[in-house]
């Protein structure tokens, strides 16, 4: 579904990533972690052409990501951001079927489709009459991920969803993205710097740091067979979290 080759991105002379050659796996949940500033929210957004690569590709079923296939390929895309982006001015409904309306999407479609997210992500419809600011922090990420799914993408791009959450929503929320990303069978690449979280998660964990990839595997193969001194270093800092298959479960 995902593929990059060779793909960079330098500001001046600080580099945000460097050189990845990568194929994400189709219909799996893969996990970027690392500290702030290690490059994975680089990474997102040069997959979603928010950003451009200042060498290598990135590639999506195929097809080079660029500014002739960006738009394209946002609409094949679901992205979601830590804050959950929502417009303030704008209805929890509005801005759930924002891409939707701006496509021409016919009505009785949207309207289904609406319906079918809420009851998917369990949030009551009385509050899409909402804005953003009338709603907790866990219904606007609920609402976010209705409009990252609205268009019934074909991949999610999640950067860092649940890291503004107190714990217990965030636990909620783990639990009901974990069931479905396995209903939908859709291929997710998901940003946390949480490693409990990451083997929770992800099928595959790609530990970065100074924007290059120190190592990918299993939670496990990560622990019991590290690549490099900070990969223990890292599991090491967060060993107060369980990460062989839940966080703090």
């Amino acid at each position: 579904m995902y593929s990059v080759e060779d793909l960079t991105k330098t500001f001046g002379a600080h580099v945000a990533l460097a050189p990845i050659t990568k194929t994400f796996a189709e219909g799996e949940t893969t996990v970027l972690i690392g500290q702030s500033g290690c490059g994975k929210s680089t990474l997102l957004r040069l997959l979603i052409g928010l950003t451009e690569p200042t060498s290598g590709s990135a590639n999506f079923g195929g097809r080079l990501v660029d500014r002739n296939s960006v738009s394209e390929v946002r609409r094949s895309v679901g992205y979601m951001t830590q804050d959950g982006g929502l417009f303030p001015h704008l209805t929890a409904a509005k801005n759930v079927t924002l891409v939707a309306d701006m496509l021409g999407r016919p009505a009785s479609d949207t309207k289904s489709r609406v319906e079918e997210l809420t009851k998917l992500v369990d949030i009551p419809p009385n509050l899409l009459s909402r804005f953003p600011a009338e709603l907790s922090g866990g219904q606007k990420q609920r609402l976010s991920l209705m409009r990252a799914l609205m268009l019934d993408p074909k991949v999610l791009l999640l950067d860092e969803p649940l890291g503004a959450l107190d714990p217990i929503t965030r636990h909620e929320l783990q639990d009901q993205l974990k069931k479905i990303f396995a209903n939908l069978k859709k291929t997710v690449i998901l940003v946390t710097h949480d490693m409990g979280e990451a083997a929770f998660f992800g099928s595959e964990i790609i530990l970065m740091r100074d924007g290059r990839v120190v190592q990918s595997g299993t939670a496990e193969e990560l622990d019991k067979h590290p690549a490099e001194e900070y990969v223990s270093l890292f599991l090491n800092a967060q060993r107060g979290r369980v990460y062989s298959g839940a966080p703090d479960r």
